[in-house]
Formats: structure tokens, sequence, C-alpha cells
């Protein structure tokens, strides 16, 4: 076998950054249980310790996608994989939830550091040709790493404890940054940045202030400006606030179900959990070939948000199908069932919201601060979510009304599709 040509490309490695990234995002979910019993977590610090790693992106979404370029895109990519490296293998250390909250908002920025230029770097790295295939090959970073920590997380902490997961995804991602750094070409060393590419243009001659900030801050607020930007970030936060609250507290609702507590089911249940959250890729592969097919983006955007609805329904609406194992075991198919709609369906939306950001955008120039912008309030949504589901569980004494506070999302969510359909028109007939 000729090992030249089974070597991944560059391109696939940065990919697999991504996932590596993804799994510092995931990897608490399935830890819950184990942290709420070995430091005392309570219920409400679990829910702001999974979402405590969208800080960083909730409020420097925006600007790092402005600056990527300027510090490069490759250097970038390696600070973050080095930030989650450190700050994992330190969570190690920890012993209390305020520790754990502190390191987690550090790799929220290493998170950030490592998404936001991986696109733009992918662009660099393929092909034409094979542009399309390799981006949406990126778009399923976020559930596979989510997927893997809940498959791979629970082994991992019944072997050796927490602490041993923590340190293998930061050793994890040390070993990301050595390949990166191996076999992606380093970045052209330049003195322009991204406010000199093609279309911008100073906005002044002031000498007190550079051209390129005068150019960051026209784009700023060109971006800030349009109704459009607003309406993809806004939507693509009641996605994200949903399906973090769900698939975060997954193994945590499965647990206290009683599920975890029978040896012979942890790996069952390690699997259905993972399985939850890798479907989601399913629905973000399936989104960018029903738009090329033509199918209108509001369309795609209606029925995600409706199944999420009915599919958190039917996992947490405290159904009455009587007693007895075979009647238990179809109540939970169903549950399991909902949870797979939930996810799956909905992962129509956040690729139907990528591709809008190209639409949406006011011009070439700004289609980077929309994406930005959006990964800003999606990681905002993110932050909320969890902890606010959360405190509903804690005072309702169960998870029957989480269907509700999703619902609720998905009810501003459609809201949200009609002003994008509504944007979108006047657009097709000015083209026309």
């Amino acid at each position: 076998m000729n090992l030249a040509r089974t070597r991944l490309d560059p391109a696939t490695w940065v990919v697999l950054a991504g996932v590596s990234a993804a799994l510092h995002v995931g990897k608490l979910s399935p830890a819950v249980p184990v942290l709420r019993e070995a430091l005392g977590v309570t219920l409400l610090q679990a829910g702001f310790l999974l979402s405590t790693v969208q800080l960083a992106g909730m409020a420097l979404g925006l600007f790092i996608g402005l600056l990527a370029d300027g510090l490069g895109l490759r250097r970038s990519l390696l600070w973050g994989l080095c930030i989650l490296a450190s700050a994992s293998i330190l969570g190690a250390v920890a012993r209390n939830a305020q520790d754990l909250l502190l390191l987690r908002g550090i790799e929220g920025l290493g998170f950030l550091l490592v998404a936001m230029p991986a696109p733009g770097l992918i662009r660099r790295l393929v092909q034409p040709e094979r542009l399309s295939i390799t981006l949406g090959l990126w778009g399923t970073y976020m559930p596979t790493g989510a997927a893997l920590a809940l498959l791979l997380g629970p082994a991992l902490m019944a072997w050796d404890g927490w602490q041993a997961w923590w340190v293998s995804l930061g050793a994890l991602s040390g070993a990301m940054a050595l390949v990166i750094a191996r076999v992606v070409p380093s970045d052209q060393v330049s003195t322009s940045s991204p406010a000199s590419d093609q279309g911008s243009k100073p906005v002044s001659n002031n000498p007190n202030q550079p051209p390129v900030l005068q150019t960051w801050k026209q784009r700023l607020r060109r971006t800030l400006r349009a109704p459009g930007p607003w309406w993809v970030a806004l939507a693509f936060t009641c996605y994200s606030s949903q399906w973090l609250s769900v698939v975060g507290f997954l193994p945590t609702m499965v647990a206290q179900a009683g599920f975890a507590n029978g040896t012979g089911l942890i790996s069952v249940v390690a699997a259905c959990t993972a399985l939850v959250a890798g479907v989601n890729g399913l629905g973000n592969v399936a989104s960018g070939r029903l738009l090329a097919r033509g199918w209108p983006a509001a369309r795609l955007l209606r029925i995600g948000f409706v199944s999420m609805t009915l599919g958190a329904a039917l996992a947490f609406v405290p159904w009455s199908l009587g007693q007895g194992t075979s009647v238990e075991a179809l109540s939970w198919g169903l549950r399991l069932s909902g949870v797979l709609v939930f996810s799956m369906v909905g992962g129509l939306i956040p690729g139907t919201l990528f591709s809008l950001a190209v639409r949406v955008a006011p011009d070439e120039s700004t289609v980077s601060t929309t994406v930005g912008w959006m990964q800003q309030l999606s990681a905002a949504g993110q932050f909320g979510g969890p902890p606010l589901v959360a405190w509903v569980a804690a005072r309702q004494g169960g998870w029957e009304l989480t269907w509700m506070v999703t619902g609720l999302a998905s009810a501003v969510g459609l809201a949200l599709a009609w002003c994008i359909a509504r944007e979108l028109r006047p657009k097709a007939l000015r083209r026309a």
C-alpha cells in the first residue's frame, strides 16, 4: 500500500482539529452526574458549566471573526488548540465548581480561536471543486464532537474518573496542535489584514486613525444596521439554546430515570445519547442538498423548528401508558424517537442559516462579519439556554416542562423565519 496516497490532506486535519475542539464543548454532558457526586455541583451550577464554554463566543465572536485573518488563520487555530489543551489539563485538578467555571470560560476562548478561522483555512487549502464538499464535512464538526464525547466519556470516566477524561482530551488537543503545525502550511507573511481584502476601502485619511480600523468599523456598521444579519443570528440563537439544553442534559435525564444504575445498560445509554448528537449532522448535510434542489430556506427553517417542538413534546410530556416492562420500554422508545427527531430534523436549521448568512450580508465584504455575528448570538443562546432549562427542572422537580421552554424558542424561530423570507423576497425581485 502506498502510504503517501492514504495520508490525510491538510484540510481534513483542520476538520479533525475542529472535532477535537468540539469534544471540549461536549465533554461536560456525560460528566455532570459524576461531578455532582464528586464536587457537589448543583443542577444550576451544572447548567452554567455546560454553557460557560460559550462565554467567549458570546462576548468576542464578532471581533474574532474580523481579526482572525490579521492574526493568521493557522496561527489562530494553533493558539486555540494550545489553550484548550492547557485549560483541560488544569481542569483535572479543580476542586470546586468555581474553578471549573473559570477554566470552562478559558476553554471557550480556545474553542472560538479554532472554530472561527477554520472555514477560511479550508478555503485556502482545497481546490475549488472540493470546497463545497469539505465545507460540508466541516459543518458536522460540532455534532461529531458531541457524539464522540457522549459515547467515549462514560467509559473513560468509569475506568479512571472524570479527571482522566479531562486530561485525555487536553492531550488530544495538544497532539492535534503538533499535527497542524506540521501538515498545514504557514500563514503567508503579509502586512495585509482582513480589512485590506478586495472590495474594502478606507473611509478617511485621518492620520490618527489607521485605515484598517476605519474599514472594520465600516463593516461593523453596515452589518449591524442591516436587518438580515439580525434575523439569521437570532434564529441561530433560538436553535442553539434549545439543542444544547436538551442534548447537554440528556445523560443526566437518563441517569435520574434510573437507566444508568445497571452496569449492563451503561453502554446502551452512552450509545443512545451519542446517537442523538450524531444524527444532527445528517440534518446539516441534508439542508445543503435540499437548498441545492431549490427548496426555499424559510421552508426548511419552519420544518426544523416545528420538528424540534414536536420532538421535544414527545420526549418530555409525561405520557401515561400503564405499567409493565414492555410498556416502559415502549415509553422510552417513544421518548428516544422524539429526541432523535428533535436533533436530526432540527439539524436542517444550522445548515440553512449558514447558507443564508451569505445571502443576507449587506455585501461580499461583510460575509465573514455576518457569520461572526451569527456565531456570537448562537453562543449567547447556548450560554443562556441550559441554565434556564435547569432552573425550570429544579423548580418543577423533573424535566416535564422542558418541551415548553424549547417550544417557546421554536415559536420565536418561526417568527424569524417569516422575517427572513420577507427579507429575501425584495432581493429576488431585484435580481429578476
